[in-house]
């Protein structure tokens, strides 16, 4: 009897040099999906993935499409080898575009250009080194908020992530982001770690890129999805194509709901989550959300066939 599960895509920050390696030495979809995308860009992504170097693969527009085509790759092998669909999906950041491809609401190749695109203007938004984003652990949702409060003065540093009770991310101007540091190290925060990104991600800094975006998504053909997503925005579904268009330009600026969203889909009765793309941070944040959902890790052969045997078992 095939268990109720939820598959979910992680963003930026699970990428790696040599990642998907063990999957695609098993299942060629994997390459032949990063030759989808390398054709879609004019950019070799798969060798760009195998063999680095990671500065190149880190800067946003080469993670962006990089981690789609990661998270697509894994979904199709899942689906050619009999796997089950999910009830709900949802996308952490970036991970959103992979569930739109995964539901049938993007094409591939437009989203493949879109991401790239976004990437872009995320970078143009704030030159590198301007922005800096940390993750704060041990503090509760309001006490970051109260300190990025303090630690702005006339600059921006908010709460951008909210991924598990304890583990917030923060983003804005770099020297604003280290007195936010500061702070939340004087104020008891278990770890307060600058992240290795380029750019600012879901703070008012993005809102130039995310008015960029919304108007390069006037020409994305979108569709309603065959699966139902939780967006990042609203932790809700969206079924238009404007709707979801809106919802993606917001996203830019806004925060990323994620532990709201797990919560949502532990009220929704699902018994597991399935990450599906690099890494294991996803799956790894679901029993600090919510203990009545397992998160399952989905990124080479041992992991596909222990999340075929758990959800068909």
């Amino acid at each position: 009897m095939t268990k109720k599960f939820n598959v979910v895509f992680p963003g930026q920050g699970s990428q790696s040099v040599t990642m998907l390696a063990d999957l695609a030495d098993a299942f060629p979809l994997v390459s032949e999906t990063f030759q989808e995308a390398s054709d879609a860009l004019g950019l070799d992504l798969w060798k760009m993935v195998q063999q680095g170097p990671a500065e190149a693969l880190n800067l946003t527009h080469n993670t962006q499409p990089a981690m789609l085509a990661a998270g697509i790759s894994v979904w199709r092998v899942w689906c050619e080898q009999g796997g089950s669909q999910p009830e709900l999906m949802a996308g952490h950041s970036l991970g959103e575009y992979s569930a739109l491809v995964a539901a049938d609401s993007l094409g591939f190749s437009d989203a493949i250009k879109l991401v790239a695109e976004r990437g872009r203007l995320m970078q143009e938004a704030v030159p590198e080194g301007e922005g800096a984003m940390a993750a704060i652990l041990g503090l509760d949702d309001e006490r970051v908020r109260e300190l990025c409060t303090e630690a702005a003065e006339s600059e921006v540093v908010e709460a951008v992530n909210f991924n598990s009770p304890g583990q917030v991310v923060v983003a804005g101007n770099r020297s604003a982001v280290d007195r936010m540091v500061a702070l939340a190290k004087a104020g008891g925060a278990k770890r307060a770690v600058p992240l290795p990104v380029s750019v600012p991600s879901h703070c008012a800094l993005m809102r130039p890129a995310a008015e960029r975006l919304a108007r390069y998504l006037e020409g994305v053909e979108i569709n309603p999805p065959a699966i139902p997503i939780l967006h990042n925005v609203t932790v809700g579904e969206a079924t238009t194509p404007d709707e979801i268009r809106g919802l993606l330009a917001q996203q830019l600026h806004s925060p990323v709901r994620w532990a709201e969203t797990i919560q949502a889909m532990a009220g929704n009765k699902a018994q597991y989550i399935i990450e599906a793309g690099p890494g294991r941070v996803l799956a790894s944040l679901c029993k600090r959300i919510d203990r009545t959902v397992t998160g399952l890790a989905l990124f080479d052969p041992a992991s596909l066939e222990k999340a075929m045997e758990t959800i068909n078992a």
